[in-house]
């Protein structure tokens, strides 16, 4: 039986250390370099950028007052009866009262804008 030298006797277990250490850091450095790319995303202000952002953050809102409205609940998530809702929403916008019906769609939502924020003064959270 042959014996290897004393100086090499754990190079297997050396080499199996580095080699998860260099796994370890390279994981390490993966995450940093996708952390730094995604700072860089947010605050990259090229022109065309900012608006694709500010587009974005319009949309999201918008959005929101969809579900804040009840509709996407009243129509059980379905994306063609809530667009239907929202053209005939439209439709009834282009008649011949469509500056009352928008003063009337206006006075509403600013009535339960004022309504949720007073709710959230008072701590009611029924609003």
């Amino acid at each position: 039986m042959q014996v290897a030298l004393p100086s090499f006797s754990n190079v297997g277990v050396k080499v199996r250390e580095r080699l998860t250490a260099t796994a370890t850091a390279e994981h390490r450095n993966r995450a940093l370099i996708l952390r730094l790319e995604a700072v860089r995303r947010r605050t990259d202000t090229r022109g065309w950028v900012v608006q694709r952002r500010e587009r974005t953050r319009h949309l999201i809102e918008l959005g929101g007052l969809v579900q804040k409205a009840g509709l996407v609940d009243l129509a059980d998530d379905d994306r063609a009866t809530i667009y239907g809702a929202l053209l005939e929403l439209v439709g009834r916008a282009q008649g011949d009262t469509a500056s009352d019906t928008l003063a009337l769609w206006k006075r509403r939502g600013r009535r339960a804008f004022d309504a949720e924020a007073e709710a959230l003064e008072t701590g009611d959270e029924q609003a």
